[in-house]
């Protein structure tokens, strides 16, 4: 059977999904993280340690080990390892997004760069060093305005400023959170940049997307319904099918497909985030990734196949039957940290598994972690999944069952 090589950072939910993905294909699997394993020694040909933030150093270990252990397939799982991926594809003549293609979808700045120059709406932006100063910045800019580092995800870092006064205070936050050294690790000198554009109102939505030799095939498109208006911008509900009229849902697919044409994404999966403002939809990330966190097992196509199994076949050129979505609405709830602390406790996880339409409750947070919540933190305490005949419904299960959920935070 083909190996496939998957990165998977030691931080990532996507471990147990994708190696059961792959497991489910009979494919043999080698695993690469930043971290070395003590049984690499041992199962040279299952465990290799990469570090993602060096793509030209991982494409040349990665075409050294596959002179002995052919690789048929790399996959980055999440926005820590697209970038590598995409090198070490490269190197091995696979089927990938150009390297470049890939660094504009991670880095904000090169995105907006690149989405403005090609005319694809999305908003308008400036790049600043955080080592300005902040109230002459504060004074160059037009409110409301969103700041964000330009490399992190999940709505890490990313505050809304509607004065001088909050963008100040705003610019400092995200300073603070740039200087920690887990942080700054993870891109160097872009940990100088930050970002900050126009905030666009409105609804917003995801786009799930498979590109094929260029063609986007849109998997899903998920309403959240909760605004999100900031001044930070915590992702909780996610459901689909939309409720949108169809008309909207294609202008939507049709700036995402755009977008991907202005960054030179031609392969694999792409999730994108959309703003429907006052003049149509706004590009807002376009990311070389599938869903974060666990929202993937929210998605089901043909007769059970899980997005990750999707994943895999599509870049392995395996036989697909069907990229349409199982028929009932799904939703999921990524379950936000109230407050920082230590997680001393959780109540009415029975009861919330017991509302119709709920189909699975996921606690992701160990008792006794540390919780951080947005916009410093980068994790949920869990998440929750429904199935329902109606897009409503699920939404509704969601919400009951989120209300029956206890969490005793120890500040």
């Amino acid at each position: 059977m083909p190996r496939v090589l998957l990165l998977l950072p030691t931080t990532t939910y996507r471990t147990p999904d994708f190696l059961e993905a792959a497991r489910s294909l009979g494919l043999e699997v080698t695993v690469a993280s930043e971290r070395a394993s003590a049984l690499e020694g041992v199962n040279p040909e299952g465990l290799l340690t990469l570090d993602p933030r060096e793509p030209a150093a991982c494409a040349r270990r990665v075409a050294d080990f596959a002179r002995r252990f052919p690789i048929a397939a790399a996959v980055g799982v999440d926005e820590e390892t697209v970038v590598a991926a995409s090198a070490i594809s490269a190197a091995l003549g696979l089927p990938a997004n150009p390297p470049g293609a890939a660094v504009a979808a991670w880095h904000k700045a090169t995105l907006r760069r690149r989405l403005s120059a090609a005319g694809v709406p999305t908003p308008a932006h400036l790049v600043f060093s955080r080592e300005e100063d902040a109230a002459r910045v504060a004074r160059r800019v037009r409110y409301p305005c969103v700041l964000k580092p330009t490399f992190l995800a999940g709505s890490r870092g990313v505050i809304r400023a509607d004065n001088p006064k909050s963008f100040v205070v705003a610019w400092e936050r995200i300073g603070r959170l740039l200087e920690d050294p887990q942080v700054a690790r993870k891109a160097g000198k872009l940990a100088r940049e930050i970002l900050v554009e126009d905030f666009v109102a409105g609804p917003e939505f995801a786009l799930e997307g498979l590109l094929r030799e260029g063609a986007l095939t849109v998997l899903a498109l998920f309403d959240k319904p909760d605004p999100l208006d900031g001044p930070f911008f915590e992702e909780t509900i996610y459901v689909t099918p939309s409720r949108m009229p169809e008309a909207e849902q294609r202008r939507i697919r049709e700036v995402v497909a755009a977008g991907a044409r202005a960054l030179g994404l031609v392969e694999g999966p792409v999730h994108a985030e959309v703003r429907l403002g006052a003049s149509g939809p706004s590009l807002i990330e376009l990311a070389a990734r599938s869903i974060g966190g666990l929202c993937a097992r929210a998605l089901r196509f043909g007769t059970g196949m899980s997005l990750e199994e999707l994943i895999l076949r599509s870049a392995l050129r395996l036989p697909i039957e069907t990229l349409e979505r199982e028929r009932p609405a799904a939703g999921v709830m990524m379950i936000p940290i109230p407050k920082a602390g230590v997680l001393e406790a959780v109540a009415g996880v029975d009861s919330a598994r017991g509302v119709a339409g709920i189909v699975d409750v996921t606690i992701s947070s160990h008792l006794g972690s540390r919780l951080v919540p947005l916009p410093e933190g980068s994790r949920y305490l869990g998440f929750l999944f429904s199935r329902a005949a109606t897009p409503e419904d699920a939404e509704a299960a969601l919400r009951e069952a989120h209300a029956l959920l206890e969490f005793e935070i120890r500040e």
